[in-house]
């Protein structure tokens, strides 16, 4: 992808680095073991070819190093770039405004920021989780029932 955007744009575009606290970006991924094409899953099995006896986390923190790595050796020659946390996304998003010479309501759009979007649910746990899926279960072979009841 970083090879893809180099071919396309090299150094006249604007690059923003998005970052995020790595521990709790390791901890997001550590929360997905179970998608089964997710991108942790297939860092373990296919770049690290099963990376036998790490621990899970640690597997995440790699991760989240790894395209970090990535991401500042692709930037490091480029003139026309900032880094933008999300943990201060208003104040670095006042910066980002400003050096691509935007226009319109800047208070509007920091509004946006504190509008939350795609946020994880808290974890259940164990016992309700197991009640949940007790209940559906009996729903969703209601539904495959060849007398359509």
């Amino acid at each position: 992808m970083l090879g893809r955007l180099e071919e396309s744009f090299g150094k006249d575009a604007f690059y923003v680095h998005l970052r995020r606290d790595p521990d709790a970006v390791a901890r997001s991924f550590d929360q997905r073991w179970g998608i089964r094409f997710g991108i942790i899953s297939a860092y373990r099995n296919g770049i690290l070819s099963g990376a036998s006896g790490a621990e899970p986390y640690d597997i995440c923190v790699d991760l989240v190093q790894t395209i970090d790595a990535n991401i500042t050796a692709f930037l490091a020659d480029k003139p026309n770039k900032m880094d933008f946390a999300l943990e201060s996304a208003e104040g670095d998003w006042v910066t980002f405004w400003n050096a691509i010479g935007a226009t319109g309501n800047l208070q509007a759009s920091l509004a946006e920021w504190r509008v939350p979007h795609n946020a994880m649910a808290p974890k259940r746990s164990v016992v309700e989780r197991a009640i949940r899926k007790a209940i559906r279960i009996p729903r969703e072979l209601l539904h495959l029932s060849p007398t359509g009841v």
